[in-house]
């Protein structure tokens, strides 16, 4: 791979952060390209390379190959404005329509057995680091990019909160129970032991000591739950990371009908505490478990049966 491609990279990455985009995905991912051609040899990208590189992992499902090539495709339109030597892959090479996985709902045992092994980890940082990131998510709700974002300053245990910025850089104010908080104390004392995360301002570190990048815990995670021994509920349905997330929401409504208290007035609030615009935007996060249809159902039952007793 010539310097000058590798610089063209750099360049890329540090032109689309000035404009605002964090490249979470983007960043490691050019950079795993940018590695497939130093291995073979290649001086420039072509097609032909794009599409092996974006097909390679195995078991990948297609809209994943998909999104690999786009941020290729993204890099070389911009590339080949400084070297038409680059070629860029063709818009429907690899087409793929959006496909929504179904969400793994974790029961407590599942979110348990994954903290026992996250804390089986080595070494004890990581440990560390990755069993606060399955307890916080579980925990909150959070997404899985602003747990990784969150700094040290975003903890506050004297006001007992948590100051998460969201999509598009909006903040919100979460409080928090006092067994987060305690399991928040103990990784921060973990954590100033680690000296070489002692100039890093990340509340999760990486083993190196520097903020946890999402694509070293993604992957992380899918061992955890293979040793957690959690499998996949279908070919649309596997435990992820950001399931957490879904896991919360299903358990805060089960619990506003376990407490009989109004569903149509915890949603908005669950929808501002996950940092949903719109409350229709949190409802595709309550997925129909068994429980909270049961729970839903016995609601609207009570309340037919009142109407009928109590007619208008």
């Amino acid at each position: 791979m010539s310097a000058e491609l590798e610089q063209l990279i750099a360049d890329y990455l540090r032109v689309r952060r000035s404009l605002g985009f964090k490249l979470e995905y983007t960043e490691p991912l050019l950079g795993q390209f940018a590695a497939y051609l130093r291995s073979v040899g290649a001086d420039t990208v072509t097609v032909e390379h794009a599409l092996v590189f974006a097909t390679a992992p195995a078991g990948a499902s297609r809209r994943w190959q998909a999104l690999r090539l786009s941020a290729i495709r993204c890099f070389t339109r911009w590339a080949r404005t400084l070297d038409p030597a680059i070629e860029v892959p063709p818009a429907r090479l690899l087409p793929a329509r959006p496909t929504r996985s179904a969400p793994y709902i974790y029961s407590d045992n599942e979110i348990g057995a994954l903290i026992d092994a996250a804390g089986r980890l080595r070494p004890a940082i990581w440990a560390a680091t990755m069993s606060t990131l399955v307890a916080l998510m579980a925990a909150t709700g959070i997404r899985t990019g602003e747990a990784i974002g969150l700094d040290l300053t975003d903890v506050d245990q004297h006001a007992a909160t948590l100051t998460v910025t969201g999509k598009y850089g909006k903040t919100r104010t979460l409080p928090v129970h006092a067994t987060v908080l305690a399991g928040l104390a103990r990784y921060l004392e973990q954590r100033g032991r680690f000296r070489p995360a002692a100039d890093c301002p990340a509340l999760l570190v990486s083993i190196h000591g520097r903020r946890l990048p999402p694509s070293t815990a993604h992957p992380t995670f899918r061992r955890l739950c293979e040793q957690a021994g959690l499998t996949s509920a279908s070919s649309a349905c596997r435990p992820r990371l950001h399931d957490l997330r879904h896991t919360f929401a299903v358990s805060t409504m089960l619990d506003t009908y376990r407490r009989g208290d109004d569903p149509a007035v915890a949603l908005p609030i669950l929808s501002t505490w996950l940092g949903h615009v719109r409350p229709s935007d949190t409802y595709w996060y309550l997925t129909g478990t068994t429980e909270l249809l049961e729970a839903a159902t016995a609601r609207f039952a009570q309340h037919h049966g009142n109407n009928e007793r109590h007619p208008s």
